[in-house]
């Protein structure tokens, strides 16, 4: 195998009271997908799945066939979006859950902490920016209680390991404003717990307009965009094992020009009405790599296709051309940025599995099929 791939996996696929008071009654991602409609001639939406379905994660089924979908594929294992909010609260856990307790299905897995707050412009609203669920950070004893209930997980033998220590990914460390002294912690109680301790894997943009000061506070800088070593040290300098890149900003700044994209992303939520800005895939995916992204801790994301206007409307431009092919070209150029590292840091997070309501999965749908599936596996094996 050229590759590990590792995907991320949405649980937002059955209803949950918190979204039930505030869009309705079974209110699930499907919602917003199913009602899709096309902004453009040529534009695909709505985006119907294929095999699986409009499925409901509280069904082993739905998850079991997930997994010999991905297996089949080539994929090493699924990344759970984790949602820990503090105090003990979760979100979207039972489909994990179930997982974990019934053991099936028997496919490797990990967590990514999606530390963000739940507000409702994540999907369409017109009545404002509510919030649903903030994200709070306590303290020690929350961050104690976090780490015993996904211990039973770590010890899982369907749990990702890198350099035999669990991987757990933070979507976003600025976020936490104590990030350092969280992992310090998590690692002391790893080691009293029988573990070797925990991969932590920052996840960031190769391309940033925000910097973090030693003292916490954020400031606004210009994009670099011939080099990311300053972004990915600085996480490193905060105690991550690892980055885990992504390279859209700096993609579409490449292809669009930094200060034309910046003006035309701010144009487009201040005037919804103008047209939707669209990026043609083969075009933008060839600058999404950094050089950076080749360092034998950092670990580059795979792209295939984008389109977030179920969820958001206009205001982040759609890609267009994002084809089975064009995917395949993404995926060669992925490998040989790895090649030269040890296997068991060759790892690409596929992003993702199954976000539809952001146009961004590899499941099969009723235009292309397991086109997206097909190449992955004829490329990474």
């Amino acid at each position: 195998m050229k590759a590990r791939v590792i995907a991320f996996y949405l649980p937002q696929f059955y209803p949950i009271p918190e979204n039930n008071d505030v869009w309705g009654p079974g209110f699930t991602e499907w919602t917003n997908v199913a009602k899709a409609r096309p902004l453009f001639r040529g534009h695909y939406q709505p985006r119907i799945p294929a095999d699986l379905g409009f499925y409901d994660l509280r069904l082993s089924e739905t998850r079991e066939l997930q997994a010999e979908l991905a297996k089949e594929a080539g994929i090493e294992g699924f990344c759970y979006w984790h949602y820990w909010m503090g105090n003990g609260k979760q979100l979207l856990q039972r489909p994990f859950d179930e997982v974990l307790a019934s053991g099936k299905p028997d496919f490797p897995f990990c967590f990514a902490w999606a530390n963000h707050d739940w507000k409702t412009n994540t999907w369409k609203n017109k009545g404002g920016n509510k919030m649903i669920c903030q994200q709070l950070y306590p303290g020690a004893d929350d961050d104690i209680n976090h780490f015993f209930h996904v211990l039973p997980a770590f010890k899982d033998n369907r749990y990702i390991t890198v350099d035999n220590k669990p991987l757990f990914l933070i979507f976003d460390p600025y976020h936490h404003p104590s990030v350092k002294q969280f992992m310090e912690l998590w690692r002391k109680l790893a080691a009293e717990n029988g573990l070797r301790g925990i991969y932590f894997v920052a996840m960031c943009s190769s391309t940033s307009t925000i910097k973090r000061n030693e003292d916490g506070t954020l400031i606004r800088v210009l994009p670099n965009l011939k080099s990311s070593e300053d972004i990915y040290r600085s996480f490193l300098d905060m105690g991550f094992d690892g980055i885990n890149s992504i390279g859209k900003s700096r993609a579409e700044m490449l292809y669009q020009g930094r200060y034309r994209r910046i003006m035309r992303k701010a144009l487009q939520k201040a005037f919804p009405f103008i047209p939707a800005l669209r990026y043609n895939y083969p075009k933008v995916i060839k600058y999404f790599f950094a050089t950076e992204d080749s360092w034998e801790n950092v670990f580059p994301t795979l792209f295939p296709q984008w389109d977030r206007t179920p969820r958001a409307g206009k205001s982040e431009g759609i890609y267009v051309n994002a084809t089975p092919q064009h995917f395949g070209n993404h995926i060669k150029e992925a490998i040989d940025i790895i090649k030269d590292k040890q296997p068991e840091h060759k790892i690409l997070f596929l992003r993702s599995w199954n976000e539809w309501g952001e146009g961004n999965y590899i499941e099969p749908d009723t235009k292309y099929g397991h086109g997206f599936l097909d190449v992955l596996k004829k490329e990474i094996s």
